[in-house]
């Protein structure tokens, strides 16, 4: 798979694509399920740019429950944000047609909490970030900047105002964790913990775990544990309580299964996939903490 240009910026809040494929991880820990603010560093929000819309929702609504919201943003065009229990946990939109000119594939984009837009943007400039959009206020949401970490991955930031991002975590149905595949994970490793000020904790197989403040939230992969064509990117992991199952079900919804499900020690069961438009993905199943 080729990688789609990262000079394409992604609407409607300006986005970038974030290409995908399978990865292997080695950690987990459960954090408090419902989310009023986020801290910095945090991954606060995740975001479906499709080709299909309306596929899309029936798709993730049948797989994970979720409900969803359209907001009109013109003729023939709108928002949607799912939620779970009432809070919201995710969105979509339909790709432009000058992304799907420029061959930006399905994605999902992950978001990353800031205090400031401006100034992480800046000091990810001096980190050898490039900017692809922003910073800009998104409405009275919040203002956010689309940025390429120095190896190629694509991520947004997040300052929020009135819009705090995913209000439910770590739970069925909800955003759990986030790997980075980069043929150079030192230099990610390395980005990532001045930018955001993580810690960067060795696991197996030369895994990293990352740690924002006290929470471990994702990780970086070994060179050996990702496919060597694969472009840099983030990949999302959403939450069930029985990834077999839940595999079954998107295979009947029309995923694609690319490996899984498979057991990772000491952490659960996991699936990565694609949606029937090709967005990749993978889901979760924790072991239970004694």
């Amino acid at each position: 798979m080729q990688a789609p240009d990262a000079r394409i910026l992604v609407v409607p809040w300006l986005k970038c694509a974030t290409p995908h494929t399978y990865l292997k991880t080695t950690a987990y820990t459960p954090l408090m399920p419902h989310v009023s603010k986020h801290a910095p560093g945090a991954f606060s929000w995740i975001e479906l740019g499709t080709s299909d819309q309306n596929a899309a929702k029936h798709f993730y609504t049948s797989l994970f429950g979720w409900t969803f919201t359209d907001s009109p943003m013109g003729p023939d065009d709108f928002y949607t944000m799912f939620q779970l229990e009432g809070e919201n946990v995710a969105a979509t939109y339909t790709l432009r047609p000058d992304q799907v000119g420029h061959g930006v594939p399905p994605n999902w984009n992950l978001y990353i909490n800031v205090e400031n837009a401006d100034d992480t943007t800046a000091k990810a400039t001096q980190l050898g970030a490039s900017v692809l959009g922003g910073p800009f206020d998104v409405y009275t949401y919040g203002r956010m900047a689309v940025l390429a970490d120095p190896t190629g991955a694509v991520f947004s930031i997040w300052q929020p105002n009135t819009h705090q991002g995913i209000g439910l975590k770590n739970q069925a149905g909800c955003l759990c964790w986030a790997d980075l595949s980069t043929p150079d994970p030192a230099a990610g490793a390395k980005f990532y913990a001045e930018l955001f000020g993580y810690k960067m904790i060795p696991g197996e197989s030369g895994y990293l775990h990352v740690r924002n403040g006290e929470d471990f939230i994702g990780g970086i992969q070994s060179p050996d544990q990702r496919e060597l064509k694969a472009p840099p990117h983030w990949l999302i992991y959403i939450q069930v309580d029985d990834c077999a199952t839940s595999t079954d079900n998107a295979k009947g919804l029309g995923a694609s299964i690319y490996f899984g499900p498979t057991e990772v020690k000491n952490a659960g069961i996991m699936t990565v996939l694609a949606d029937p438009q090709g967005a990749t993905f993978a889901l979760f199943q924790p072991t239970p903490r004694q």
